[in-house]
């Protein structure tokens, strides 16, 4: 599975780890940018890069991922689900952290993002978490093969209707 990388400068180091550990994790990794540490440069267009791919690839069938990495992940998610077939999901982990939701019921938000709406692009806040913390959240989520459940595919499809 191929995965595509892209930040700004807020996860412009963390970006660069990421390229080669998703590589040691067996995936092929395809660095979208940035390619230099540019406190002013602008994320939108850097991830709108691996969004493009990302969203070719989904509608040609292809299975693939983008991590996209930014100082809070909140506007980096917002171009990326721009793109019709990226479903982005913005996650501050740390993995495995158990939450509840408001009956009491516990959700992994991560594990969720793969089960119930197939994302496909995990947008990443550097500020929010170390980096051992991406590193396992990105292994989870990589290794997470979405279970197609009918009442979630109906959903996802909804979804890219919408678009």
């Amino acid at each position: 599975m191929k995965v595509y990388l892209a930040t700004d400068h807020g996860g412009f180091e963390l970006k660069n780890k990421l390229v080669e550990y998703v590589r040691e994790l067996g995936y092929e990794s395809q660095d979208c940018g940035a390619f230099v540490n540019d406190p002013q440069d602008d994320y939108p267009e850097l991830i709108a890069e691996a969004s493009r791919k990302l969203s070719a690839d989904s509608l040609a069938g292809i299975d693939s991922r983008a991590i996209i990495i930014g100082a809070s992940g909140q506007g980096e998610a917002m171009v990326a689900n721009r793109f019709k077939g990226v479903r982005c999901a913005l996650y501050y982990g740390p993995a495995g952290k158990e939450q509840k939701d408001m009956s009491g019921k516990s959700l992994d938000m991560l594990a969720s993002s793969r089960e119930h709406n197939n994302a496909n692009c995990l947008s990443v806040g550097a500020r929010f978490l170390s980096e051992e913390e991406v590193k396992d959240a990105v292994k989870k989520w990589l290794s997470m093969a979405f279970p197609g459940e009918e009442r979630h595919t109906r959903r996802i499809k909804q979804i890219d209707e919408v678009a």
